[in-house]
């Protein structure tokens, strides 16, 4: 079964001004995200966006991108009326992709839309890895969840979880929260009627709204990690000595 790839981008970063256009090796970053997406085994990818810079931007390296609202106060809503331009089944899977992920695994995001594929209980499906590092473990800037049995998601929190009691700290068993999302096209038509959960609110974390309101998540369980996102000028610097540029 194929899938779509969404690619949501905004210049509004407050740390990094006009980021998706930020230039890596001769190339905008969001032509970069795109190109490698194009590497999995999606049907089509399409960027999202609400500026004409970046529009123009992959227009000019032959990058499908859709004009969307400015008003979207989330990427899922944004998302959601890509789903609509595209006119998209509501069984159909969209992946969405970060636009400052130039680094991002083709295979990650085809083993996101296959645990979709195959949770046929879940409504959307996102990645983890193993989290070993205890600074990691205790930074809240760094999402952490837990799963069932099943590999459905149980909870997703910037506090340390799940919390051993005799480690002094030390995680055991912990997960990293990897922020990229497969969808069924018809539950992101219906995301955005949804009302915004507390535990959404308290942990800023939009995924517990999907939980809160008794959806499933499956997750995946990745053996690598992903490639470094750019959200400061730190890491742009270091994304482009290990791209070449």
């Amino acid at each position: 079964m194929g899938f779509t790839v969404v690619i949501p981008a905004r210049l509004a970063s407050t740390r990094l001004p006009n980021k998706p256009l930020a230039d890596i090796g001769g190339l905008p970053m969001i032509v970069h995200v795109a190109r490698r997406a194009e590497q999995s085994r999606a049907t089509q990818v399409v960027v999202a966006t609400d500026a004409p810079e970046v529009a123009a931007a992959c227009a000019s390296h032959g990058v499908h991108a859709l004009m969307t609202r400015a008003d979207h106060p989330s990427g899922s809503d944004r998302l959601a009326e890509a789903v609509e331009q595209l006119a998209l089944a509501d069984d159909a899977v969209v992946v969405n992709v970060q636009g400052d992920e130039p680094l991002i695994a083709p295979a990650m995001i085809d083993a996101c839309a296959a645990t979709l594929e195959e949770q046929t209980d879940c409504v959307m499906a996102t990645v983890a890895h193993a989290l070993t590092d205890a600074a990691e473990f205790a930074n809240p800037n760094v999402v952490k969840l837990v799963t069932d049995k099943a590999g459905r998601a149980l909870y997703f929190s910037r506090a340390p979880i799940a919390w051993w009691r005799d480690g002094g700290g030390q995680p055991r068993g912990a997960l990293r929260h990897v922020g990229l999302y497969a969808y069924r096209a018809g539950f992101l038509r219906r995301f955005p009627t949804l009302a915004v959960s507390p535990l959404e609110q308290v942990e800023s974390l939009e995924q517990l709204r999907v939980l809160w309101h008794g959806e499933r998540i499956a997750v995946h369980v990745s053996e690598e990690r992903p490639g470094p996102g750019v959200d400061t000028p730190e890491d742009l610097a270091r994304v482009r000595l290990l791209i070449g540029g």
